[in-house]
């Protein structure tokens, strides 16, 4: 299982994803460069990431704290998520995101 990653340079990893791992987790551990300062607790902004249309709806929708984090977060558009709000599952094999500005490490 894997997910597909293009970074801020437009270049596209592929990383081995394991079942109940954040996504954050995952990008951050391959050593791509994301801030995600608050670990996953939801408390910050700095693991923004656009999610490719094709999976948008295939994700649980944000909660309202997410929706409240992302308030703080740079260049929001519609498909806008926090990486530590998205649990990988095998469903979602595959998936395509891309580091958004404001998540630099």
């Amino acid at each position: 299982m894997h997910i597909i990653v293009t970074d801020r340079d437009g270049n596209d990893h592929t990383l081995e994803a394991l079942e109940g791992w954040r996504v954050m987790e995952i990008i951050r551990d391959y050593g791509l460069p994301i801030k995600a300062e608050c670990g996953g607790a939801c408390a910050c902004g700095t693991c923004h990431v656009y999610v490719a249309p094709e999976w948008v709806g295939r994700l649980y929708p944000a909660s309202e704290d997410e929706i409240y984090m992302l308030d703080s977060a740079f260049e929001v558009e519609k498909n806008s998520r926090l990486s530590c709000q998205i649990l990988f599952t095998p469903e979602l094999d595959g998936l395509r995101v891309t580091l958004a500005p404001g998540s630099e490490s």
